[in-house]
């Protein structure tokens, strides 16, 4: 069965931006030139007479899906995603793009995710997609445009994406911790189905010198997980002198954990995370920061290339340390 015509089709062979044909199919003023183009257009991808033709009715505008592949409650309780939600809104917004967030039924699962992004034609953002997402790659396959918001690992080649250099980042903390006289420097991975896990995992391994297998304990990103793998680093490794989260978050976990050892921070043990999140601020956290503010405009920018028939491409954003108290 053939694909069916998206708004983006008809903007590529308009050779005009999605926005304009929205407008267009909105009835909003558009230049006489671009609107013969974009009819043109309507009629050689048979826009009109398949399943689009309720906007023109409806006046519904062109909209873009924010998929996210993590759990519910951690995706709520993550600042800097909310955050990057609302300026994504604004940066299509601004092209007349509609942002919605569709929900997997079924709970974060890469089933229950795939199931969902089966139904999805609009271009998608993808948040946190893990290795080998076969919700990506349903996507991909059908020809929808997709950007990842971080590397899509196992679909590099075919989806574009927007990331931040973490390897860097973590080779830039561990550096500065070995600076600072600390020898024994453990981590706190994070999942290493996600890239965030994989990158910060290898800047660590980059600067640590000896890699030693017990001074490394695998994270979730969450208070609790950074809580746990604390104590568990404490008793495999009571020596530690030093502990790099993968996130600021597990690493307030790590700050707890080692409260409630009697080790001062950072006297005792100096205590890092990755992120630069609103509760690093509030913990004194030596961190990594990552460029939120331009990660929406980047995604816009890498979503309406590929809308408008680019290649897949990636961009890397640098990523700046950030020194406080714990460290």
């Amino acid at each position: 069965m053939s694909r069916r015509s998206t708004i983006y089709d008809v903007a590529r062979v308009a050779g005009v931006s999605v926005g304009t044909v929205s407008r267009v199919l909105n009835g909003h003023p558009v230049g006489a030139a671009s609107r013969a183009a974009v009819q043109r257009a309507l009629v050689s991808t048979g826009y009109v007479a398949n399943q689009h033709a309720r906007r023109l009715a409806g006046a519904r505008p062109a909209t873009v899906a924010f998929l996210h592949c993590v759990p519910g409650d951690r995706l709520l309780a993550d600042a800097n995603v909310n955050t990057l939600q609302l300026d994504c809104r604004r940066a299509l917004g601004d092209e007349d793009i509609m942002m919605v967030t569709p929900v997997a039924g079924g709970g974060p699962s890469d089933t229950a995710v795939r199931a969902l992004a089966a139904r999805l034609d609009d271009p998608v953002l993808v948040f946190s997609a893990p290795r080998d997402s076969t919700a990506v790659a349903d996507l991909a396959g059908r020809g929808v445009p997709v950007v990842s918001c971080g590397v899509p690992l196992g679909h590099e080649r075919r989806v574009s994406y927007v990331t931040t250099d973490d390897r860097d980042g973590a080779q830039q903390i561990v550096s500065y911790l070995r600076s600072r006289g600390r020898r024994r420097i453990a981590t706190i991975t994070g999942p290493m189905d996600l890239p965030g896990g994989v990158q910060r995992l290898a800047g660590y391994r980059d600067a640590v010198g000896t890699f030693d297998p017990a001074l490394v304990v695998p994270g979730d990103y969450t208070f609790e997980g950074g809580l746990a793998a604390t104590r568990q680093l404490l008793r495999q490794a009571p020596d530690l002198d030093a502990i790099f989260a993968a996130s600021d978050t597990m690493a307030a976990g790590a700050l707890a954990a080692c409260e409630q050892a009697g080790r001062q921070v950072p006297g005792d043990v100096a205590v890092a995370g990755f992120d630069d999140a609103k509760i690093a601020t509030q913990t004194r956290l030596t961190t990594v920061r990552i460029p939120w503010h331009r990660y929406a405009a980047q995604l816009t920018i890498q979503l309406l290339r590929r809308m408008a028939g680019d290649e897949p491409s990636g961009v890397v954003m640098p990523v700046d340390l950030v020194i406080r108290a714990s460290a």
